[in-house]
């Protein structure tokens, strides 16, 4: 958000009053120390995944084709990976998708093309380095075990047997995915199991065995094949839960063997499943899109950071331009996504693929080196951070399980409306939590403000306490007509029919832009108009109302009624983020902390680990934009950027981490301001 220029003014004095002396004792500056071991220095103990803060990831999906799996695979490559990137973790390969081994299975099928066994070089080094080790293992998604029994495959609403996923209610299971993990973490005495291909692989299943399991559930004779049956969300949430079954049964049988095993699914209980955790995991973990890193880095963080668990999430160390194959990116772009991470108090980690004979290129491990000293130098004020509730999106998990019509939201789900919204709040430079009902009904007052991104379903409780929030003086911020629709008891205005697609120009203090789509027409009862739409960008003519502001008992509702949140993640029009931002400052008009910075600048209040109050700051700018700028490795540093935190006592100490220099502050009736010189990709501003 921009200071209003009086605060502008007032900040210019403080820190010139500072500068000439009067302030002087308050100029701190304070190099961080680096929290990674040197080369010299080696690890007294293995860390523990649920306290693991870097590590690394490396599959190979071994094929029946393979001819040299192995042959380069050497204790002297792993050892100096190891020394000079110092990760708490490794994960490496075991079975893919492909569903063959890359280790000698005596259970399962196991590629014809292992030369040399590399997860026992793997386990050996890392257990001389005092690192844990981990598998990727590819779980729902086993293409060689449907080929070899058919009878375990997913079937498709057409009748046709799914090629690559397994079923959930058949005994894949127990007849080889347990008896496999048993075998290989025994054998190599693992540290755990990093599941991939499992809920963002499932598919809604009608195998004899589901089909059995439904008319024993629910008594239907058939199952619903298409969205249009009135038992269509019965049958997802049928096929939901019996994916949550296998999952805990897997889990559960594998800690029962062994209780030291730490377990995890990829992308099971974040955004793309966003329900209560059920099975036992011990941490959570997704690898986000290698193109659109930093933006759906900038969703699951946030949303990972809501649960209360332990949690990391994954970059893949490469991507690649339109038809083009895979390439390295540069160390500067890693460092960026994994800001984005670290500013939610979550782990990190990097994936990459050995050459197919098991050698882990230099060019790989200097860019890892790089990315581990850029976290590392960060991690004692990021790590287990915890947020200063601000700005609260709800990712609801009613509208999206009623909405998706697969098993879970991956696979390229559209969080547009989301992400857009989103986006603007962070280019305003507010600090954003993104979380589901549950985790939120009980904690809406910790919230000054709360917004709902186009969700079309809510529950009557839920929408009864986020009423009650409002009433009681918390501010509400709808977006969409059907959002809108949800709450028109409390919104001030008669909604006049239905939605319509329209030609619509927004107009805001910044000027004019197009949002085309569905807007609702409302008539004003109790409501002040916020914002106008026009048919043309002549905003001289007569406009309909955009956007409205209510008084409801203490609090405010806020409303826009028509597309503005997936208009803006498809346009990103300054424009339509002023409209946004000038709403937002009517409801929310006494943040935390003010910035005066671009809207390339994120930021994200919390407290370490250890209580002291933080801002972190990252630097977006130059971020890449798939299939024309996959890769950067400029990203310009943003200068002289202005902060004013409410602080209610004079802070003892104000520090910059990791390496700022000195920095000039000033603390005056409860407001804390702060010049930051330079920011080249993330700082974290703490408060002592």
């Amino acid at each position: 958000m921009k200071f209003p220029a009086i605060l502008k003014i007032a900040m210019s004095a403080l820190i010139a009053a500072c500068a000439l002396g009067s302030c002087r004792e308050g100029i701190e500056s304070r190099r961080a120390g680096d929290a990674r071991p040197s080369a010299s220095e080696p690890r007294k103990e293995p860390v523990s995944r649920k306290d693991a803060f870097f590590g690394l990831h490396f599959d190979l999906h071994p094929q029946k084709n393979d001819t040299e799996l192995g042959l380069e695979t050497s204790e002297d490559n792993i050892r100096d990976l190891l020394r000079r990137v110092k990760p708490d973790f490794v994960q490496y390969d075991c079975k893919g998708h492909a569903g063959y081994t890359g280790y000698p299975a005596k259970v399962g099928w196991l590629s014809p093309g292992i030369v040399r066994d590399s997860l026992a070089v793997w386990r050996k080094v890392t257990k001389e380095e005092k690192v844990k080790l981990f598998i990727h293992y590819s779980g729902v998604w086993d293409s060689k075990a449907v080929e070899e029994h058919p009878e375990w495959a997913r079937i498709d609403a057409d009748g046709r047997r799914d090629p690559n996923a397994t079923s959930v209610f058949g005994p894949y299971a127990d007849e080889l995915l347990i008896p496999q993990l048993k075998e290989v973490t025994s054998a190599y005495d693992l540290d755990g199991v990093w599941a991939d291909g499992e809920c963002w692989a499932a598919e809604l299943d009608y195998s004899p065995a589901a089909l059995q399991a439904w008319r024993k559930e629910t008594g239907y004779a058939d199952a619903p094949r298409v969205n249009t049956d009135p038992r269509w969300l019965e049958w997802k949430m049928f096929n939901r839960r019996a994916f949550e079954r296998y999952l805990c049964h897997w889990i559960d049988s594998l800690h029962a063997f062994n209780p030291g095993l730490e377990l995890t699914s990829n992308w099971m209980y974040t955004s793309f499943s966003p329900q209560p955790v059920t099975a036992k995991l011990d941490f959570l973990s997704g690898d986000y899109s290698p193109s659109l890193s930093v933006d759906r880095a900038r969703v699951e963080a946030r949303y990972l950071a809501s649960t209360g668990m332990p949690w990391d999430l994954m970059a893949w160390g490469f991507d690649k331009g339109k038809d083009l194959f895979w390439a390295l990116k540069p160390a500067e772009q890693i460092k960026q996504e994994a800001a984005v991470v670290l500013m939610q108090g979550g782990g990190f980690q990097i994936y990459h693929t050995p050459t197919r004979s098991g050698r882990v290129l230099e060019d790989i491990i200097r860019q890892e080196s790089e990315a581990a000293d850029f976290c590392r130098r960060r991690q004692a004020a990021s790590h287990k951070s915890t947020t200063v509730p601000q700005v609260a999106i709800l990712n609801s998990a009613e509208t999206l399980f009623d909405k998706c019509d697969r098993v879970y939201a991956g696979g390229g789900y559209p969080f547009e409306a989301l992400e857009g919204v989103l986006h603007a709040l962070l280019e305003l430079h507010y600090s954003v939590d993104i979380l589901t009902e549950h985790q939120i009904q009980h904690r809406l007052k910790d919230f000054p403000l709360v917004v709902i991104p186009d969700s079309h379903k809510l529950s009557p409780d839920f929408k009864q306490a986020l009423t009650a929030y409002a009433r009681e003086g918390g501010s509400l911020f709808l977006f969409g007509d059907k959002s809108a629709r949800l709450f028109e008891s409390i919104l001030g205005v008669r909604l006049d029919g239905g939605p319509e697609e329209v030609t619509a120009e927004l107009n805001s203090e910044s000027g004019i832009a197009n949002a085309n789509g569905a807007w609702q027409k409302v008539v004003l009862t109790s409501a002040r108009a916020a914002g106008y739409r026009y048919p043309t960008r002549d905003w001289t003519k007569e406009g309909d109302v955009a956007a409205t502001v209510n008084r409801v008992g203490r609090g405010k509702v806020a409303a826009v009624y028509g597309p503005l949140a997936s208009v803006y993640f498809r346009a990103h029009h300054p424009f339509h983020r002023a409209f946004i931002g000038k709403i937002t400052r009517e409801l929310f008009p006494s943040p935390a902390y003010e910035v005066d910075g671009p809207p390339t600048l994120d930021t994200a209040l919390r407290r370490t680990r250890d209580g002291m109050l933080s801002l972190h700051l990252l630097n977006t700018a130059n971020r890449p934009a798939p299939d024309r700028f996959n890769f950067t490795d400029f990203i310009p540093a943003l200068r002289d950027i202005g902060i004013r935190m409410r602080v209610p006592a004079r802070p003892r100490r104000v520090t910059w981490v990791p390496d700022g220099g000195r920095l000039e502050w000033a603390w005056k009736d409860g407001v804390l301001a702060v010049k930051i010189p330079e920011l080249p990709i993330h700082g974290v501003l703490v408060v002592e």
